[in-house]
């Protein structure tokens, strides 16, 4: 299909952001508190969260982890994109990760979860997009694994894509996203700080009947014997405005004046769907990355959904320990000889509620960045998806003393 004369097209991380109002950008390096290009994140309007961040606040603060964005938007009707997660970055896709599985809400889709219920792992990367994009996703993913890994390729590929549904904003049924955008997205990842709300698999969504998408934010986990990084990266995509919760303050029922996407009959309020993916560099096993991924439900309701039966809420959970332990693809036809056993590390699972506490306030607020970094956006059929009011939002939350104190 030839793409429109008029699109704009991105590819993380080149900046695709304009910057915000000088009032929120005082702390430009604090990537905790800003994105790349500037946007303020929930920190930045003294929104009052819990637990240690990363340096980042991303994803991208477990060790090895890259994320890649293409974001697609041309004249009214385009408005999509794919976002890529290289569990071990691009060089390690062949590696199995240990994983777990949840599904809150079953009306969505992740390809690929039947291999994690089996084996309890899964190699190469992670797609997120549009409902309607998935098989793009998919055939993406083993395009660019048989360049980059062919010796991963020739055995089989069940990759993981996931979705939720931009077709307020986005022409769904248009076939924006291709194969290449899926590939460009996987060339584009990296390391480091991540754009947030509009960009990738995002671009589309909204969120609480406001504009919505991409948000990450992260956790240090404290041991004895050491610290470890928990990331969370959501597509967000779900809820009623009523039902908006910030740092434990109802704010939806009063920030609901301005709600266009109430009046669209197609999408029942508080449908769409919400796709996470919570990964880690502790060792884990595979049930316990399944514990994790259903406390991304807590987190979620941490921000007030109730869970809307027209919502897939999917979340995957996954670990980076235990390197080259899995996988041994080239030894299954052999006798088990001396030497051939493989050894696991893992935290005990008395010691797990540090991970769950975890995973749990990095979803909340990756939630939130989702919500503040964005700005308002117009789409297809003229539909309009309103930024969520930072300045209000703050004002509210000062009125119930559950503003962050400025240090």
């Amino acid at each position: 299909m030839a793409r429109r004369e008029a699109e704009r097209r991105w590819t993380y991380p080149e900046t695709c952001c304009s910057l915000p109002p000088l009032k929120w950008r005082s702390k430009l390096t604090d990537h905790r508190r800003t994105t790349p290009a500037g946007q303020p994140r929930a920190r930045a309007i003294d929104i009052p969260l819990q637990g240690i961040t990363g340096p980042l606040n991303a994803i991208t603060d477990v060790p090895g982890l890259e994320v890649g964005y293409t974001t697609l938007v041309s004249g009214t009707d385009v408005r999509t994109g794919v976002t890529a997660i290289h569990p071990r970055g691009r060089t390690g896709a062949a590696d199995p990760v240990v994983a777990g599985f949840h599904s809150q809400n079953g009306n969505g889709e992740m390809t690929g979860i039947s291999w994690i219920a089996e084996s309890g792992t899964f190699s190469g990367p992670i797609a997120l997009t549009n409902t309607h994009s998935v098989g793009v996703a998919h055939a993406g993913i083993v395009a660019w694994t048989i360049k980059h890994h062919p010796d991963l390729a020739s055995r089989w590929l069940l990759p993981i894509a996931a979705e939720t549904w931009d077709g307020y904003l986005n022409d769904a049924n248009g076939h924006h996203v291709d194969e290449k955008d899926v590939i460009d997205a996987l060339e584009a990842a990296r390391s480091g700080p991540l754009e947030e709300g509009s960009v990738g698999g995002g671009t589309g969504m909204n969120c609480y009947q406001f504009k919505g998408g991409s948000g990450t934010a992260s956790r240090v986990v404290k041991y004895r014997h050491g610290d470890y990084t928990v990331g969370v990266f959501i597509q967000a995509n779900f809820g009623r405005r009523r039902e908006l919760v910030v740092a434990g303050v109802p704010v939806g029922l009063e920030l609901g004046a301005d709600n266009p996407m109430e009046a669209y009959f197609q999408l029942p309020a508080g449908g769409g769907s919400a796709i996470a993916v919570a990964a880690t560099d502790a060792p884990l096993l595979p049930h316990q990355c399944t514990a994790l991924a259903r406390r991304i439900t807590l987190g979620l309701g941490r921000t007030g959904t109730t869970g809307s039966h027209f919502s897939g809420d999917l979340f995957l959970a996954l670990s980076t320990g235990n390197a080259h332990a899995f996988g041994r693809a080239e030894s299954a036809a052999a006798p088990l000889g001396r030497g051939d056993l493989s050894s696991l590390s893992f935290l005990p699972w008395e010691q797990l509620d540090l991970m769950c506490e975890a995973v749990v306030q990095a979803t909340e607020e990756a939630v939130l960045n989702s919500l503040v970094v964005n700005d308002e956006m117009v789409g297809w059929r003229g539909h309009r998806s309103p930024a969520l009011p930072r300045a209000p939002l703050s004002d509210l939350l000062a009125r119930h003393g559950r503003r962050e104190a400025k240090s």
